[in-house]
């Protein structure tokens, strides 16, 4: 399986909706073969030091992202149909440490 890597991933700091700590997300890729790993969690980017320390410890190309959320109306509007509109969700993932700054 090197030739595939998961892009979409959440860790246990996506709250309620992540249930995989770090390392064992991180060792169960290693042992699929995969040559790296995402995390893209919730609203958040609390993992993304300790996740880039274990991937290299394990040999692994980290892949860090965001997913974001994006609303149609103000950002103080949480009912998630601001102007009979649903809210999305976005994921970003940054290329180099330009756009991992830029998250």
């Amino acid at each position: 399986m090197a030739e595939f890597v998961h892009l979409h991933n959440h860790t246990d700091y996506s709250l309620l909706d992540g249930a995989a700590s770090i390392p064992k997300l991180i060792r169960k890729a290693k042992s699929l073969g995969m040559p790296g790993i995402a995390i893209t969690d919730h609203g958040n980017m609390f993992g993304a030091m300790s996740f880039e320390k274990e991937c290299r410890d394990f040999g692994l190309n980290p892949i860090i992202g965001c997913e974001f959320y994006v609303a149609g109306g103000s950002r103080f509007e949480k009912t998630g149909m601001e102007n009979g509109n649903k809210y999305s969700h976005l994921i970003l993932i940054a290329e180099n440490s330009i756009g991992y700054r830029n998250l």
